[in-house]
């Protein structure tokens, strides 16, 4: 199959990338790619204290060493939703630089902080950048802007109306209309939207999810009919850098996901797979929840989230009874993107890397 980037127009990386959330699942995948680019001179990471800034500074050491690569590195600490943190994380770099934006908050305590980070930090984001003069900036979205499929046959395709969901999606979709007021005023942005994403440097909610699915404990909801989108963080990242490279990306939204959505009865299937043939013992699947339960488990979660309150089980298990799935192919037409490792083999890279970490599964 001929590479579909092959006759794609890039632009050379800039001198300076900047990435936000450069301590988290994301940010650390992008980081451990671009610390290995040797056309990658200077990186400037935010990390949001003074204890994520020491798991960086040992995160781009160990990862330096083993790439044999040395770029700058400077490393800022702030909280993205200061607009004095952006302003300083941007003073200077001009325009031979580009902004990743991965910092966001998922599982808050409080409703408000979907607000506090993804919005407002979005927004005094796209001000700094725009202030900065930078090359491009890109925004890394979600589908929670687009709600659910509205049944397990529909697939989002490149233009979808916002319809959020709850908390999270509003905030997410806010900050992608921060993004587009930007844009409309002059700023060089792109917006990359993944769904449910997987990989290593997972967080221990991932760790959970494979640990509840040996033990058969993964709640299934129905027959496990729902479809998901779902991305290995590795097409993620080759995803986020053709938006940053692809000059004729501008102003667009693109789905970055694997090449198809999976049933939940597939992706368990799939995991408890992996999971054996990397020497696991795995129980078959005993938790099935009837449809109903989800719906009272989403109501439950609308009624906290409407006096400013979030419990991350109660919407999870919500969310579980929905259908979420994209359609990929304008980002492979524009961007030249074409996921690389689908659910299996992403899997075992997953729990192999779990095992590598002395993680408990």
């Amino acid at each position: 199959m001929t590479d579909p980037s092959a006759v794609i127009e890039h632009w050379s990386p800039p001198r300076t990338t900047v990435v936000t959330g450069a301590a988290g699942w994301l940010g650390r995948a992008l980081t451990h790619r671009l610390l290995a680019d040797p056309a990658r001179p200077h990186l400037r990471l935010l990390a949001h204290s003074t204890e994520e800034a020491g798991e960086l500074r040992r995160f781009v050491a160990s990862s330096s060493a083993a790439d044999g690569h040395h770029p700058q590195v400077d490393i800022i600490i702030g909280d993205v939703s200061k607009a004095h943190t952006a302003a300083r994380l941007l003073h200077g770099v001009g325009a031979n630089a580009d902004v990743v934006h991965t910092a966001g908050i998922i599982h808050p305590q409080r409703v408000r902080q979907f607000f506090e980070v993804n919005t407002n930090g979005t927004r005094h984001l796209v001000d700094a950048a725009a202030d900065a003069g930078v090359r491009r900036f890109v925004h890394v979205s979600s589908n929670s802007p687009f709600g659910n499929n509205p049944d397990t046959n529909d697939t989002f395709r490149h233009h979808e109306p916002f319809n959020p969901y709850l908390g999270y999606g509003a905030s997410k979709m806010q900050g992608e209309m921060a993004v587009n007021e930007a844009g409309a005023a002059g700023l060089d942005a792109v917006i990359v939207r993944p769904p449910w994403f997987y990989g290593p440097f997972q967080p221990p909610r991932q760790t959970t999810f494979f640990r509840m699915v040996r033990t058969g404990k993964f709640p299934v909801i129905g027959q496990g009919d729902q479809r998901r989108s779902m991305v290995y963080v590795d097409n993620l990242v080759d995803g986020i850098l053709a938006a940053e490279l692809v000059p004729a990306a501008r102003g667009n939204g693109y789905w970055i996901a694997d090449q198809r959505a999976y049933t939940v009865a597939e992706i368990v299937e799939t995991v408890g797979r992996a999971l054996t043939d990397e020497g696991l013992s795995v129980e078959p699947p005993t938790t099935h929840i009837p449809a109903l339960a989800a719906r009272i488990a989403e109501l439950g979660d609308r009624v906290l989230q409407a006096v400013g309150l979030y419990q991350q089980q109660l919407h999870v298990l919500g969310e579980m009874g929905h259908t979420i799935a994209v359609d990929i192919s304008r980002s492979t037409a524009e961007l030249g993107y074409v996921p690389k490792v689908e659910l299996y083999e992403g899997m075992r890279r997953s729990i192999r890397w779990c095992l590598e970490q002395g993680l408990e599964l």
